[in-house]
C-alpha cells in the first residue's frame, strides 16, 4: 500500500475496529511540538512552564487559572484555542468523533490545527486509494487553492505555494521568470500521475479542475468518502456539467461563496459569485433524511469570488446535509 500525506500524522494514531482513529499521546505531542506553539523569546515563565509540562505529558489537565496566568493576551488566546481542540479530542476518544464535536458544538479552535485534523480524517478515509485525481482533489479540503484561467479552463494550485512563488517574484524577478511561476508547474494528468506520490506532502501539482473531468470526478469521490466515513451513510456523488432546472429542495455550499450562490438561487436572485463546480449527492435508501427529501438530490455548490481563491469548508458537509441523525454520532 502506497504512503501519502505523511505530515497528517496518521502514523501516530491507531485505527479502531470501526475504522475511526484513536486519539493518542503521540498525536497530541506532535501538534504541541509545532513551531507555532513554541513560546516566543519574550514569553513569560508561566507560558514556558505550561508548554514544557504538556510536552512531557500531552494528556495533562490544564486549568483555566493556569491559562489566565499567562502574561501575553495573544498567548492566552492561542492556548485557549489549542486546549479547546485537545480537550474535545480527548473527551471524544477518536479523531473523527472529536472533529464532529468541534463542528457541531461550534467550539472555537486554531484553524491550522482544524485543517490538519481534516487532513488526518481524509488520510484515514482514503487509505488504500490509488487514484491520484481523488487524492489531489481531496487536498482542497484542507489546503486553500489559488485559481487562474488557462485555455479557458480553471486551474487550481496550492495557495500557500502560489504565495511563496509570488514573494519570490518580488525578491528575484529574473529567477522567477526563468522558472515560469505557477503556470510552469506540472499539471496533473495521466502521463505524470505517478509522480504525485513522491510529492504528496509538497502540494506542488496543479489540477485542471475546469478542463479535466477526472479532476471533478476526483472531488466527487473525495466528498463521498468524507461523508461516508464521518456520517456512516452511503451516498453517490456525481459532478454535473450543466443543469438548467435544478431541484433546489436542499443544497450545501462547499465554499462560503457556494453558500452565497445557492442562497441567491433560492431567493430568485442573480448570484454575485462564480460557480466553478456543481455536484449531486444522493443518499442510499433508508438514510435518516429530513421528511420529503428521501428521493430528491442534495446539491453541492463550489463557487468563488473574482479572486478565484477556493477556500473549501468541509464543516458544511457535517452540519449542512439534510441528515436528521447518523450512526457516526453513536460510534
Amino acid at each position: 500500500m502506497r504512503e501519502f500525506w505523511v505530515a497528517s500524522g496518521h502514523h501516530l494514531t491507531r485505527r479502531r475496529s470501526d475504522g475511526w482513529l484513536e486519539v493518542t499521546p503521540e498525536l497530541l505531542l506532535a501538534w504541541l511540538a509545532r513551531p507555532e506553539l513554541a513560546p516566543p523569546e519574550e514569553a513569560c515563565e508561566a507560558e514556558r512552564a505550561l508548554h514544557a509540562r504538556l510536552l512531557a505529558d500531552p494528556l495533562a489537565k490544564v486549568s483555566g487559572a493556569e491559562v489566565a496566568a499567562l502574561a501575553d493576551p495573544d498567548g492566552r488566546e492561542n492556548w485557549e484555542l489549542v486546549l479547546a481542540l485537545r480537550d474535545t479530542l480527548i473527551s471524544a476518544g477518536t479523531v473523527e468523533g472529536g472533529y464532529l464535536a468541534l463542528i457541531r458544538n461550534r467550539v472555537p479552535t486554531a484553524p491550522v490545527l482544524l485543517q490538519q485534523l481534516v487532513q488526518l480524517i481524509l488520510r484515514n478515509a482514503l487509505d488504500g486509494c490509488e487514484d491520484v485525481h481523488v487524492l489531489r482533489a481531496a487536498e482542497m479540503f484542507f489546503r486553500p487553492q489559488y485559481g487562474w484561467l488557462k485555455d479557458g479552463h480553471l486551474h487550481l494550485v496550492d495557495l500557500e505555494l502560489q504565495q511563496e512563488m509570488e514573494a519570490k517574484v518580488h525578491s528575484n524577478p529574473l529567477a522567477a521568470l526563468m522558472e515560469g511561476g505557477v503556470e510552469g508547474l506540472d499539471v496533473l494528468g495521466d502521463h505524470n500521475a505517478w509522480t504525485w506520490w513522491s510529492r504528496s506532502d509538497a502540494h506542488t501539482m496543479v489540477q485542471n479542475f475546469g478542463g479535466n473531468p477526472a479532476s471533478r470526478m476526483g472531488l466527487a469521490e473525495a466528498i463521498r468518502a468524507f461523508i461516508r466515513h464521518l456520517h456512516r451513510v452511503e451516498v453517490t456523488v456525481l459532478p454535473v456539467t450543466r443543469e438548467e432546472k435544478a431541484d433546489l429542495a436542499w443544497f450545501v455550499g462547499l465554499t462560503r461563496e457556494g453558500t452565497e450562490y445557492g442562497n441567491a438561487l433560492w431567493q430568485g436572485k442573480t448570484p454575485a459569485v462564480q460557480l466553478v463546480g456543481l455536484f449531486t449527492i444522493d443518499f442510499a435508501p433508508g438514510s435518516p433524511l429530513r421528511a420529503g427529501l428521501e428521493n430528491r438530490p442534495t446539491w453541492a455548490m463550489l463557487a468563488t469570488g473574482k479572486d478565484l481563491i477556493v477556500q473549501f469548508k468541509p464543516q458544511n458537509l457535517i452540519d449542512g446535509l439534510p441528515l436528521v441523525a447518523t450512526k457516526g454520532e453513536a460510534a
